[in-house]
């Protein structure tokens, strides 16, 4: 049997190191596939049990440099290797042609999660008088949104069977429902990580059951990884729900990368949507414009520009990573300009950027917070020993993951790379 495997304890993942073991033991313990989660520990005696689990809670939480809280999800390796447990899958890659009409473009992914697409419309139209108005009044809504989105969502109904208002509701929402964490950090070595978890449902019918948001689970089938390509050459990359044309994290290889984070506001994205439909439409979708921004800035300045200048539907947090030292920022949105402006600045010993939902100079809701224990991880961990693994942990401690984070994704502009994993939340765990 190999020195080392990990084992699941008490709803945890631990590192044991058999040799230290007395054979015997071993030999009692079955353990099978652990990199699948189907380890199974049998006729432990249960002093040696409490003995192993008490002395891995201690080495592990309370004095390891990383951020993990008791029944969290991540566990490093002293080679500083991860191993991931609590997330269900890796994203899949589609490629999405932008040379192909705007109609055809999502075809061939639609495809695949045409099923995926139809429950999670089931469970956001509830039938009755509701999806009578959604079927009704929003196909005309369609006509109003700009090119390419508007030509892509009717291609997207056409392909799913969808009826066109639910995909038009669906692609809309997310104006005025999203609760997230990002972070962009810069390194010791100047290097740029950009992580984010996207949490979205809230206030979406709870699951008393399994104690989930019902939409939240519905989503996660539909989460992917996108390469959009023109002239067989990626021009940006991100991770989306299949059937949703605008864009909420992204990476623009070798230049920058970016995240769009809600902003509670009185003058919310209802009030934009709702000047929209009376036909007031000189402001851009939040989404639409992420994208936008990914397809046509071709450097992090010109990037930061379009997203602080942009009049908008919705109020924002865009948050923004380079490819240069001191490249990462928070942009903060209203409608009309920006408010404020938050930078990584290596002279003030500010090495990273950290946005949840909520004005970074005001205090969060206190039945919000999950930037204080985020930037607590963040200062735990330090500069130094950031990096992409650090930075998943601190994205997988319990309240940055809840029960409405639907994934988290990972980026490093240096070398275009995009990572992201569909993510559950053991109990207990905090509703958001």
């Amino acid at each position: 049997i190999p020195n080392k495997y990990t084992l699941r304890l008490w709803n945890s993942c631990y590192s044991i190191d058999f040799s230290l073991l007395q054979p015997e033991t071993v030999k009692k313990c079955d353990v099978v596939n652990s990199l699948q989660f189907k380890q199974r520990f049998c006729e432990f005696q249960f002093n040696l049990f409490l003995y192993i689990s008490n002395v891995l809670k201690h080495q592990l939480y309370e004095n390891s440099p990383h951020c993990v809280q008791l029944k969290s999800t991540l566990l490093f390796f002293p080679d500083g290797s991860s191993f991931l447990c609590r997330f269900r899958g890796a994203v899949r890659w589609y490629t999405v042609d932008l040379d192909l009409p705007p109609s055809k473009r999502w075809a061939p992914l639609i495809a695949e999660r045409k099923n995926d697409v139809r429950d999670m419309a089931n469970a956001f139209v509830p039938s009755g008088r509701l999806i009578e108005l959604v079927d009704i009044a929003l196909p005309l809504m369609a006509d109003t949104l700009p090119s390419p989105f508007s030509e892509e969502i009717k291609g997207i109904a056409d392909a799913s069977g969808v009826p066109l208002g639910e995909v038009v509701l669906f692609n809309i929402f997310y104006e005025v429902f999203t609760v997230c964490t990002s972070v962009v950090a810069e390194d010791s070595k100047g290097n740029l990580l950009h992580g984010r978890n996207l949490d979205f449902g809230l206030f979406l019918g709870w699951d008393v059951k399994n104690k989930s948001w019902t939409i939240s689970e519905k989503l996660k089938p539909l989460v992917v990884n996108l390469d959009f390509k023109k002239n067989n050459q990626t021009v940006f990359k991100s991770t989306n729900f299949a059937g949703y044309v605008g864009m909420l994290t992204g990476i623009k290889p070798h230049m920058f990368t970016l995240t769009m984070n809600e902003r509670f506001s009185l003058d919310g994205g209802y009030i934009g949507i709702l000047e929209w439909i009376l036909g007031q439409r000189d402001g851009m979708w939040m989404s639409f414009l992420t994208r936008t921004v990914l397809e046509k800035a071709n450097s992090y300045e010109e990037a930061k520009k379009l997203l602080a200048e942009t009049k908008l539907l919705a109020p924002a947090y865009f948050i923004l990573g380079g490819n240069q030292t001191g490249q990462g920022c928070i942009i903060t949105r209203s409608r009309t300009l920006s408010i404020d402006v938050l930078e990584i600045d290596p002279k003030l010993d500010r090495w990273y950027v950290l946005e949840t939902n909520y004005d970074h100079w005001k205090e969060p809701f206190f039945l919000d917070d999950r930037r204080t224990p985020a930037m607590r991880c963040m200062n735990q961990t330090t500069q130094t020993n950031i990096s992409v693994s650090t930075l998943y942990d601190m994205l997988s401690t319990k309240p940055m993951l809840n029960k409405l984070t639907t994934y988290t994704t990972l980026m490093q502009v240096s070398e275009g790379k995009l990572e992201s994993y569909i993510r559950d939340c053991p109990n207990p765990c905090m509703p958001w």
